[in-house]
């Protein structure tokens, strides 16, 4: 495989993020409208229909034993991270939420460079920290704002997804250099359908009107999976970590048009220090990668 230029699959990973946001946008409605275990798990049960025929189309063989339990394991860390960022969105702004969750990245650049033995270079550094200052930024400005009761409870919602979020990007990497992301994307589904499942008793079934929200919530999360399986298998993750930055963009946006969630001054200047840390994070030129000729 041709070696794919970071800017090329900082644009795809950055694009499977504004579909995840578009999902999450979904997801808050069917949330407050069903609660959200209810709506992940029918989104999931969809999902499987639609990840099982991409995969089917690929004529699959079974993985190795290495390999699934590999995908079980992120599956089972992508139940978490999900079921507890979707409460998270339910109880705060959907901006407020994701600007809390931004230590992820910086945390799994991190974890890339002692678990994948990636080299954390001086501008993913200084491109995660000036989204880190972004981030700042915008919490400061929500200091003194009013907030609901229950507002604890989703700021350490947050936090417990945002760092089981940042195994999983390490995951992802690793993971997208061993699969096609047809499998990833079906292995993780059926897991955290799996995962679920022992809880189905106590979901509510959706409306006839919300079924289509929720296909289209499936669909999302469908492509957007393989969208940042296939880049993750052609960058290090030093390289795509930053463009989580851009889901605050997304999510403000959605946010505002869909929910009535203000945008401050503050968010504004926030938001523009996120897109500069994603910038600069991107023109990094990467050193060679030992995983080269597997690519």
């Amino acid at each position: 495989m041709s070696r794919t230029p970071p800017a090329i699959a900082f644009a795809v990973a950055a694009l499977g993020i504004a579909l995840f946001c578009c999902l999450d946008a979904l997801m808050k409605g069917l949330g407050l409208a069903l609660g959200a275990y209810s709506a992940l798990l029918w989104r999931t049960v969809v999902g499987l229909a639609v990840t099982g025929a991409a995969w089917a189309a690929t004529r699959p063989a079974w993985p190795a034993a290495r390999l699934l339990r590999l995908h079980v394991g992120r599956g089972v860390v992508v139940s978490g991270m999900a079921i507890l960022w979707f409460h998270a969105i339910t109880l705060m702004p959907l901006a407020e939420a994701i600007a809390i969750s931004f230590f992820a990245p910086l945390l799994a650049l991190w974890l890339a460079g002692a678990l994948l033995g990636e080299a954390v270079g001086a501008r993913a550094v200084a491109g995660s920290c000036l989204g880190l200052a972004g981030v700042g930024a915008i919490v400061a400005g929500r200091l003194g704002a009013p907030h609901g009761p229950r507002v604890v409870e989703g700021v350490a919602a947050v936090i417990a997804s945002a760092a089981l979020y940042a195994v999983n990007l390490v995951l992802q990497r690793h993971q997208a250099q061993q699969a096609a992301p047809q499998e990833i994307a079906f292995f993780q589904t059926a897991t955290v359908l799996a995962c679920l499942l022992p809880f189905a008793s106590w979901a509510a079934l959706p409306t006839a009107g919300q079924w289509p929200l929720i296909a289209a919530a499936a669909t999302c999360a469908s492509i957007s999976l393989l969208l940042l399986s296939w880049a993750y298998a052609r960058a290090e993750a030093q390289v795509l970590l930053p463009s989580e930055y851009t889901g605050f963009l997304w999510l403000a946006l959605l946010g505002r048009l869909f929910f009535g969630e203000a945008l401050t001054a503050a968010t504004l200047v926030g938001a523009a220090l996120i897109v500069g840390g994603c910038l600069l994070a991107v023109r990094q030129r990467p050193p060679p990668r030992p995983q080269e000729a597997m690519l």
